[in-house]
């Protein structure tokens, strides 16, 4: 009979030896699938919180919009709120960075290269109206908040006074004042996007016919016609400015504004 060897101790195994060459999983890989799992969860939640959050923000702002109504429409536990925000200030910040600073920042981006002032600015507006005809709510949030304490620090406000220092500096623009010409080019900008969510194509508010023989409206060229009278108001002749402003536009990556 077999005996022990002295200073042993048996090992029980549990369950059958694996087959020889059989690939043996790498300790912890069930935790990395679950960690894996669990941080798409919270991105869908996160997405989810900042969905509603727009939507119901974008039609009352911020005051208006308390934070139950926020999970309610996200169809989140309200506890969950606080695992991704602090507050229902900080969820308005991160929506204004989506809107403003993320797609001034794909703008940017997609302009890398083009070096003429007076393109940079039409393509601008025109992608800004394009996207507002696309995603009304997004349109609605931007022209609530474009008049807030940061329009001329922070997204497209700044980008635009830089961009028309820009074509002052190299002698493409007329104006005299950096600041009163992106006031009157802000403006435009909203005054088209308040046109463009009231009576554009994608718009359900009917104007008088005659109003409508008029001005033209709904317009599927309105972000190029705005982006002409724009670079006219910067003093560019009126054929290069109709030219300018029908350009082939860069294709631009929109950052995800309902966080997925």
């Amino acid at each position: 009979m077999a005996t022990r060897a002295q200073g042993t101790t048996p090992t029980r195994v549990r369950g059958h030896p694996p087959r020889a060459g059989a690939a043996v999983p790498a300790a912890g890989a069930g935790e990395v699938v679950r960690e894996a799992r669990g941080a798409r969860r919270r991105r869908e939640t996160r997405a989810r919180l900042l969905d509603a959050a727009l939507k119901l923000m974008a039609d009352r702002g911020m005051d208006g919009v308390a934070i139950n109504e926020i999970t309610e429409a996200a169809d989140v536990g309200f506890g969950s709120f606080y695992n991704h925000f602090e507050s229902k200030e900080a969820i308005h910040r991160a929506l204004t960075d989506l809107v403003f600073e993320e797609f001034a920042n794909a703008l940017d981006r997609a302009l890398t290269g083009v070096t003429d002032p007076a393109e940079i600015i039409a393509a601008s507006v025109r992608h800004t109206l394009y996207r507002a005809r696309r995603d009304r709510t997004w349109a609605l949030f931007l022209l609530r908040e474009s008049l807030s304490s940061g329009m001329l620090t922070r997204g497209l406000g700044s980008r635009l006074l830089r961009d028309i220092e820009k074509g002052i500096g190299a002698g493409r623009f007329k104006a005299e004042d950096p600041l009163m010409a992106f006031m009157g080019l802000a403006g435009s900008v909203l005054a088209a996007l308040s046109i463009e969510v009231q009576y554009g194509e994608a718009a359900d508010t009917p104007l008088p016919p005659a109003l409508r023989r008029a001005v033209g409206l709904p317009s599927p060229e309105l972000p190029e016609r705005a982006a002409t009278t724009m670079l006219r108001f910067l003093g560019v002749p009126p054929a290069e400015a109709r030219r300018v402003a029908r350009r082939p536009l860069a294709e631009l990556e929109t950052p995800q504004t309902r966080g997925d």
